[in-house]
């Protein structure tokens, strides 16, 4: 209403300051090899109501910041099966369980020692024992690592600690005026274990068959819809518990993993994520008080070492128990190394409680906050570090099968897969290729939206990976980056687009062939950053086994040039003033299109940048360059001779120097 009323929202303003804020920090952070996480948390330290106070309103961003834990963990749950999950067992209950004591009693009697009160020491114990799910998850995902020993380790004591949150939001009160007993702990932990096995056995039967359902749409709108009410539906289901609705995210993702739809819904709701857990690392800088800092530097840096050194020693004994090397327990606890973002819910029961960190009041929850900034930008240098313990690439968890997906001759897609061809799409085209590319042992890869083409391909034992191709997710995951070829062959000229710019910008070196309906829609796809074309209604499909294996190099090259390569005229210099005319166009044949017919031979070839007609130059006896000239009156020819830069305008007789030429097909001669 508000809006229609043509008045400013009252949250539209400091919203405004926290992205645009957020984003130039951030990139300037990036420029000096800070991760943008950091970028993220010191853009928040600095726009905060104890700062510049660009952004006051703490509800709103906390709201906006509780969605991005929610989306993060969500996500971070997609990487992961229940299977997978519960082979962490050993580590979530053994190594989260003793890590979590371990921190806490060494930090109680680090207090003690200092003269604080035993039940505030108990109450900063418990502060200090979390970690940050929501940023070590976010590292290990973005460096590949969650499936490695030291990923695997961490994440199981990350999920201890989740679920500790709840004995510990009982138990606080206890150490204030109005705790409850030992019994009413554990029959509340009792029944939210229960609550979250029944939500996993109903979801992991309804989720396959509902999202088979809606992917049938083959509409990204509707399929989104759906991902979000299953992610926020089942954090609420669980949360009735008392579990932590970023727990009950992570629970829902495993179970979208279960179903095939993992990939299709982690690229469609990947973006969203990205922006609201943005939100929530500026947010956890916003709580930081500058001013409180500066006055008490020896405080905040021997409360940061303090925790640093606390969490070391603990998380490494504890990793250690489960049986990992030293190495990888170093690095698991440098990664860990940092106080949590569920501490500030736990410091929110304390206060009602009259409880403080280390029994300081005000200035005890300031040096937590302080400390808690400090160290979660310190965490991506310190698990940078640990990363070197376990050498550049650490080895994978033993103990963590293989997630499900399917993976073309045991290869994961995402990693090691190189030098491949993309099928983007399963239709005609895709099919008439699989073949031939089988048959000449060139690895490949498709991808696809539709359902019912993706179980098509999984019924044949091809590798596939279902999703919207048009998502850069899902084409990092395909292996875009090492790839050798992306295939578009879909029906619509706009999803082509999409495709080819998103692949363009990810990997600047990449071959791409489309499939378009006519010659008249090549300029556009060209731009897009298309390097190969095939056109035409009918025959397209059959043209693409033969156009995939010349660019793969396993077809004998018959053509004088290639005829799906798009020719780009690119003059140096100003040029004549026909030049507006050119554009970018599909050779029509692979050699003098005339000769071909007729069956007569040519010398040297020339390419109309106007149509793309293909004919032989004035040296050849029939001269049908120039005869095409005079027929129709296009002006611009570019040559097609190997290694040749220039193009002529037979209106102003003037050769212009071009930057690239037309290639010749691979082994052919010109002549």
């Amino acid at each position: 209403m508000l809006l229609a009323a043509g008045q400013t929202p009252e949250f539209l303003a400091e919203l405004a300051a926290l992205l645009v804020a957020g984003t130039l920090i951030a990139y300037v952070g990036a420029r000096l090899g800070l991760v943008p996480i950091v970028g993220f948390l010191i853009a928040g330290v600095l726009i905060g109501p104890n700062s510049l106070g660009l952004v006051n309103d703490r509800e709103i961003i906390n709201a906006a910041a509780d969605v991005g834990v929610i989306l993060l963990l969500f996500t971070i749950g997609m990487e992961f099966s229940l299977e997978r999950l519960a082979r962490l067992w050993r580590a979530i209950f053994g190594g989260g369980g003793l890590q979590v004591v371990l921190t806490t009693l060494i930090s109680v009697g680090v207090l003690l020692a200092l003269g604080v009160d035993g039940r505030a020491a108990i109450y900063t114990g418990l502060l200090v024992a979390l970690s940050s799910t929501a940023l070590v998850l976010r590292l290990l995902a973005d460096r590949g690592e969650i499936g490695e020993e030291h990923g695997s380790a961490s994440v199981g004591l990350l999920l201890f600690q989740d679920l500790a949150i709840i004995p510990m939001v009982l138990l606080v009160p206890a150490l204030g005026t109005s705790g409850g007993s030992l019994g009413e702990i554990v029959a509340a932990l009792a029944i939210a274990v229960a609550i979250i096995a029944a939500v996993l056995t109903f979801a992991r039967r309804l989720m396959p068959p509902l999202l088979e359902i809606v992917a049938r749409t083959c509409s990204p709108e509707i399929f989104l819809i759906t991902v979000i009410a299953i992610c926020f539906g089942t954090a609420y289901l669980t949360s009735l518990a008392g579990v932590s609705v970023a727990l009950g995210a992570f629970l829902a993702g495993l179970v979208v993993h279960e179903s095939r739809f993992g990939a299709h819904a982690l690229s469609e709701i990947l973006p969203l994520q990205i922006v609201f857990s943005a939100t929530f690392f500026v947010s956890i800088g916003m709580l930081a008080d500058l001013g409180f800092v500066v006055d008490n530097v020896p405080l905040v840096l021997l409360s940061a070492l303090g925790v640093l050194a606390i969490k070391v020693i603990a998380t490494s004994i504890s990793v250690r128990a489960l049986g990992y090397s030293t190495a990888v327990a170093g690095a698991s606890a440098l990664l860990l190394a940092q106080v949590g973002e569920f501490s500030f819910v736990l410091d929110q029961v304390g206060r009602d409680e009259g409880l403080t960190p280390g029994g300081l009041g005000e200035d005890g929850t300031q040096t937590l906050i302080a400390t808690t900034v400090l160290l979660m930008v310190a965490t991506p240098t310190l698990s940078g570090l640990g990363r070197r313990l376990v050498g550049p690439r650490g080895q994978p968890a033993p103990e963590l099968p293989d997630d499900g997906r399917l993976q073309p001759s045991g290869v994961e897609p995402d990693h090691d897969l190189s030098g491949h061809v993309i099928l983007a799409g399963y239709g005609d085209g895709a099919r008439a290729a699989v073949p031939a590319l089988a048959a000449n042992d060139v690895p490949f890869l498709i991808t696809t939206l539709n359902p019912g083409g993706a179980r098509e391909a999984l019924a044949e034992g091809l590798p596939v990976i279902q999703g919207d191709h048009t998502k850069a997710n899902l084409l990092e995951r395909a292996g875009i980056a090492d790839a050798r070829l992306l295939v578009v062959v879909d029906d619509e000229l706009e999803t082509t687009y999409r495709v080819a710019s998103v692949a363009r910008a990810l990997n600047p070196r990449l071959e791409i062939l489309a499939r378009v309906e006519s010659d008249g829609d090549v300029g556009a796809i060209a731009a897009a950053g298309v390097d190969r074309v095939i056109s035409g209604e009918s025959a397209s499909a059959q043209r693409v086994p033969a156009a995939v294996l010349h660019q793969c190099g396993r077809a004998s090259a018959n053509a004088a040039i290639d005829p799906e390569r798009i020719v780009h005229f690119d003059p140096v210099g100003e040029g004549c003033e026909h030049v507006e005319l050119a554009q970018p166009v599909r050779p029509s044949a692979g050699g003098c299109e005339s000769c071909l017919r007729s069956g007569d031979e040519w010398v040297h070839l020339r390419v109309c940048l106007i149509c793309g007609h293909v004919g032989c130059c004035d040296s050849s006896p029939n001269r049908h360059a120039s005869a095409h000239h005079a027929a129709t009156g296009h002006a611009l020819v570019a040559s097609a001779e190997r290694g040749e830069h220039w193009a002529y305008c037979f209106v102003d007789e003037l050769t212009m120097r071009t930057r690239e030429p037309v290639e010749p097909a691979a082994g052919s001669a010109s002549e």
